[in-house]
């Protein structure tokens, strides 16, 4: 297996560096091609680590991008942070690929200051693969930019089907944008302009519009839509499947009777909370970059934090930003 070396922007997220070290921990033990470099205050990050491992090692960086932290700020002003340090390892090729829990506009514009866009791409988009009643489904953008004209959205459709095709191997993918209603008058003008471009695109699988109810119903590989948009989406059916996963958790807990049945069904229960669950799909790429930088939830766990480095692990292996690049000037208005 080809070696792998992926920076951790260790000291960004809400839960600190402990949460980091534990999953780098858990991801070399399961990975032997697998070297990590956690960035950030060296004196923490080896306490954390206690006795250390061959495979782990730690750049400083004296200082972090804060939560609640102006994007134009921390780019003026935190050049030294452990997330553009980090970013700057894959730029350099110390590191194939960056996660980071952090400020996700910083981590946007340090990423285009520092690893730069792809020729031809305005901005990043932030793309996550969920799961669907038969499958999976990738949809971007998810909170990079809030407001995209319609050359972006179909920009975004572009590195979608170009990114579905590289980790899903899919010759085809289905393409659609997200609207308020499958007929072709619905939706704003950009929605309705994108639509447009795209159905004019020979190279792309456009299948046309689809609601927010489709996303998780196998209708499409890839849904576009603007970050405004796709961040609510996702963060409504993040709210959803937590309140599901409590009310079992209620229901076969609360009696005798619930019990008994909770334990004649739990191994049913148990693959559906493994294919519901949000920490197991934690990890969003941040498409347009010249590089694997992945954007963890800022809340992850130790579990969550692991599956994000899962993904960015999966994406260097798979070259995907070598693959979207190459293939970008062919499809490209």
């Amino acid at each position: 297996m080809t070696p792998v070396t992926i920076a951790i922007d260790a000291m960004s997220g809400d839960r600190g560096p402990e949460v980091v070290v534990s999953a780098a921990l858990l991801a070399v033990r399961e990975n032997e091609a697998l070297s990590i470099i956690l960035v950030g205050i060296r004196s923490e990050l080896e306490a954390l680590l206690r006795e250390g491992h061959a495979r782990i090692r730690v750049v400083e960086a004296a200082d972090v991008v804060r939560m609640n932290e102006r994007p134009s700020h921390a780019l003026r002003h935190k050049k030294n942070s452990s997330m553009a340090v980090a970013l700057g390892l894959v730029r350099d090729g110390e590191a194939q690929g960056c996660v980071s829990a952090g400020n996700t506009g910083a981590l946007m514009a340090f990423g285009r200051s520092i690893i730069r866009m792809y020729p031809g791409i305005e901005r990043p988009a932030i793309a996550k693969l969920i799961p669907s009643l038969r499958g999976k489904c990738h949809v971007l953008d998810l909170g990079a930019n809030v407001d995209s004209t319609a050359e972006n959205l179909y920009q975004y459709a572009l590195m979608g089907s170009l990114m579905a095709s590289a980790i899903c191997s899919q010759t085809e993918p289905r393409v659609a944008l997200l609207n308020v209603g499958e007929e072709e008058i619905k939706g704003n003008e950009q929605v309705r302009l994108a639509s447009h471009m795209l159905a004019q695109c020979e190279t792309i699988n456009y299948i046309g519009y689809v609601e927010g109810s489709d996303l998780f119903r196998d209708v499409a590989d890839v849904v576009v839509c603007d970050g405004f948009v796709g961040n609510i989406a996702l963060k409504t059916g993040e709210g959803v499947v937590g309140l599901l996963i409590e009310l079992m958790e209620q229901a076969f807990t609360r009696s005798l009777y619930g019990r008994f049945v909770g334990l004649l069904a739990r191994p049913i229960i148990g693959r559906l909370l493994q294919l519901m669950d949000p920490s197991r799909h934690n990890g969003a790429s941040l498409l347009g970059l010249q590089g694997v930088v992945i954007k963890s939830h800022g809340n992850a766990n130790e579990r969550a934090m692991l599956a994000a480095i899962r993904q960015a692990v999966r994406e260097v292996q798979l070259e995907v930003p070598r693959r979207i690049n190459e293939r970008l000037d062919d499809l490209m208005l």
